[in-house]
């Protein structure tokens, strides 16, 4: 039975990393070493040779720190280009640093053209010359789930630590541990065992009520993240306004609440054109809509994270500006 082909595009981060020592899981980011292209990740794992017909894709080889939305619009352009290059291609991975993987796989959700193929985001915590790496198991088990037939039409999914997660709803948790991805809400989608992959569930948010194109998009529209602390004032969400931003996410406290200072301020930027979402600093949950802050323009970020609410709320609007429309895609991406 023939293998499964996987287009691997590589585009650096802690699994493609290489530290002074197997010891070094921590500083490899100054061992001096190359990160590893696509072709340098795929051939250090010649296990992978035995689940998968592996097609390695040169795209970067930086930390994810360093990403941004030239590279997601160069990533998208490189999917496209692999996929009409490969017709008979059955899925494709995206080795990536775990710092915006949660991030990228998002973005992605919204922007890759809903044609079923299983895309997936994969990572590491250790680099790839650690002792007892991630990166070798990781990069096996994301190219088993990209290459299985019930992948198809769940969106993009993140696989780390034999876990499948809806790009929506994973996030980052811990800043060493392994298993330091989690879906707070709902859990994983599913799981890649030693014998096969096995779904339990399909994310109720996908396919999302639109997909965004930004191909011609070169400036994105700037959205900032204001963050509420005891006793905040209204100095970070000013100096938002003054840098031209055209919308602001406000990670709020939970349930979605701010400081009385910060409230009047975003009502303020609302008043004066500019969208602001409301979401929570508290890991997981909805924000709840209230009237007074409905009353004054402030929209909710559903249960998404504030990151995730940023990139929603940049897509967004490259497409609208209206409060109703931004209402919607919330309620449904």
């Amino acid at each position: 039975m023939a293998k499964p082909k996987i287009a691997v595009i590589g585009t650096g981060g802690t699994i493609a990393s290489q530290g002074r020592d197997p010891l070094d899981v921590a500083d490899y980011a100054s061992s001096g070493l190359p990160i590893l292209d696509a072709e340098g990740l795929v051939a250090g794992v010649p296990a992978l040779a035995l689940a998968v017909q592996a097609v390695p894709v040169r795209f970067a080889a930086i930390p994810s720190t360093a990403i941004g939305w030239p590279e997601w619009r160069g990533l998208l352009a490189k999917i496209a280009e692999v996929k009409a290059a490969h017709p008979d291609l059955d899925g494709i991975v995206i080795t990536h640093g775990t710092a915006t993987i949660e991030e990228t796989a998002y973005l992605l959700s919204l922007t890759l053209p809903d044609d079923g193929m299983p895309v997936v985001v994969t990572g590491a915590q250790r680099p790839f010359t650690g002792l007892s790496t991630d990166a070798h198991m990781n990069l096996v088990a994301a190219c088993r789930a990209a290459g299985d037939p019930a992948s198809r039409g769940r969106g993009v999914l993140v696989v780390l630590n034999d876990e499948i997660h809806a790009a929506r709803e994973v996030t980052k948790t811990s800043t060493g541990r392994l298993q330091t991805f989690r879906s707070p809400d709902l859990g994983v989608l599913g799981h890649v065992d030693a014998d096969r992959v096995t779904y339990w569930r399909k994310p109720e948010r996908h396919p999302p009520g639109r997909r965004f194109d930004i191909s011609g998009i070169e400036t994105p529209p700037r959205v900032d993240v204001a963050y509420s602390v005891a006793g905040g004032d209204a100095v970070a969400i000013n100096a938002f306004r003054a840098a031209g931003a055209a919308g602001i996410v406000a990670a709020g406290f939970a349930p979605g609440f701010t400081t009385p200072a910060e409230r009047a301020a975003l009502a303020e930027a609302a008043a004066a054109g500019m969208i602001v979402v409301l979401s929570s600093r508290a890991g997981s949950g909805r924000t709840f809509p209230t009237r007074r802050y409905g009353a004054q323009g402030i929209l909710n970020a559903d249960n998404l994270n504030p990151q995730k609410a940023r990139i929603l709320l940049m897509l967004a609007l490259t497409a609208t500006r209206d409060l109703a429309e931004i209402a919607a895609i919330f309620g449904t991406c």
